[in-house]
């Protein structure tokens, strides 16, 4: 199966209105930047996004956000995205936000196959209304169910032609785990090389999960905020 694509383009033709995707990255560092590019140019409406954050206005799912291509989103941080905050004031978009560490898991669970689990996080918040609650060893815990998509978007610092992939750093932080919690996987890779290039022992996303891949057309690294100390 020829799983290398030619473009950014190609590689999004097929998602269709009303789609649940996943979108790898943690802030700015690691998202896939020419596969959210192209899904702009598409232009798909109705989508319903899982990502950490929504990244900031004009870039990166801010540009989707400005373009209305989302109808709801989960994720665990907002914070970085006025144009989020008023779509949701104003009632134009669904937000669910999940605690950081159940995000992960229950991508986590999508991709292993665990339709749910319980855990500590949110006890007694907002977070626990309408939810399961059981005790274990005296303290309570919380029914939270997997999450799973249509497609995962992601990103990898390396991954060769029959889709292994190796992650760097802070981008290890979502990618990895959406890359199995999805039906169908692609891959946005900075460097392309060809099977046997990569280090068994260094793989983290076997092929296997992967359905297409191509080397990245934009390589920016922008930073998210920037803190600079006084001299």
């Amino acid at each position: 199966m020829r799983k290398v694509v030619a473009s950014a383009d190609e590689a999004v033709r097929d998602i269709p209105e009303g789609a649940t995707i996943m979108i790898g990255g943690f802030g700015l560092c690691g998202i896939p930047e020419s596969l959210i590019a192209a899904l702009v140019r598409l232009g798909v409406k109705g989508l319903r996004t899982i990502s950490n954050n929504m990244g900031v206005d004009g870039f990166g799912m801010g540009r989707m956000l400005e373009l209305g291509m989302i109808t709801s989103h989960t994720g665990s941080y907002v914070g970085e995205n006025k144009l989020l905050e008023d779509k949701v004031l104003r009632g134009e978009l669904d937000l669910t936000l999940v605690p950081q560490g159940t995000l992960a898991e229950r991508i986590r669970a999508g991709g292993a196959g665990i339709p749910a689990f319980f855990t500590p996080a949110g006890v007694g918040t907002l977070v626990a209304e309408g939810k399961e609650t059981r005790e274990f060893s005296g303290k309570p815990y919380i029914l939270e169910e997997w999450l799973r998509a249509d497609f995962a978007l992601v990103k990898a610092w390396k991954g060769d032609t029959a889709g292994n992939l190796v992650y760097r750093k802070t981008a290890r932080n979502f990618n990895p785990m959406m890359a199995t919690a999805a039906k169908v996987t692609i891959a946005e890779v900075e460097h392309l090389v060809q099977p046997g290039e990569i280090d068994p022992d260094h793989v983290i996303t076997p092929g296997i999960y992967v359905q297409r891949i191509l080397e990245g057309e934009l390589q920016e690294k922008r930073i998210e905020r920037r803190t600079l100390r006084r001299a």
